[in-house]
């Protein structure tokens, strides 16, 4: 029997965060530093994957300002609002031609019915992952953030995220970045709440500010 994925809201990021700090000093010194992190969340569905495909290798503030462009000019914004804007409308707005072509196989991906981001939520997380990175420009990093922000998944783990690994290298006291097999070993005892440690890495590499979002 397929066991239910665990959710994070209020009651669990509070029970995570006390497995997270009995378990790692390192990280209940970042609890006691600056309290619990906010529960950063975004609504799961076709803006939120493409704005994270949109933060692919740039800066947050970049993707923002770019999917904001691009929600004036398709409103609502849909798969097939996305698909009638031309490729030199998304290039004006800011997007490049290989994140134009990976919203537009998202999109067509969507209206073919060949991903159900709605079907989603009812899977495990392993299941999601697979069906996210199916996707043409829809890579690991993408489909961890998706299971962390979108559907609240409580063990999702970005390895390659850039504030997860600095964020380790400060909290760890670490003498330069950890590799990505550094980092899952570090990360290896917080399972299942891997999502809960994703948000105090976050939170100590903003030191203590609240602008991952």
């Amino acid at each position: 029997m397929t066991q239910e994925p665990q959710i994070l809201d209020s009651d669990t990021l509070s029970f995570g965060l006390a497995f997270l700090a009995e378990r790692d000093a390192d990280l209940a010194a970042v609890l006691a530093r600056f309290g619990p992190p906010p529960l950063w969340a975004r609504e799961p569905g076709f803006p939120t994957l493409l704005r994270i495909i949109l933060e692919q290798q740039v800066s947050l503030a970049s993707a923002r300002a770019t999917f904001e462009r691009l929600s004036a000019l398709a409103t609502p914004l849909t798969p097939a609002s996305f698909l009638a804007v031309d490729d030199a409308t998304l290039r004006a707005v800011g997007f490049s031609r290989q994140k134009s072509r990976y919203g537009r196989e998202l999109a067509q991906a969507l209206l073919a019915g060949r991903l159900d981001l709605e079907g989603l939520a009812e899977l495990p997380d392993e299941d999601v992952r697979a069906a996210l990175i199916a996707i043409p420009g829809i890579g690991p990093w993408s489909a961890e953030i998706y299971l962390l922000m979108a559907l609240h998944r409580a063990d999702a783990w970005p390895v390659s995220d850039l504030g997860v690994i600095v964020g380790l290298q400060q909290v760890k006291g670490l003498p330069r970045r950890p590799t990505r097999e550094e980092a899952n070993q570090l990360a290896e005892p917080w399972r299942p709440w891997r999502s809960v440690a994703t948000r105090l890495l976050w939170y100590n590499y903003l030191g203590g500010g609240t602008s991952n979002t």
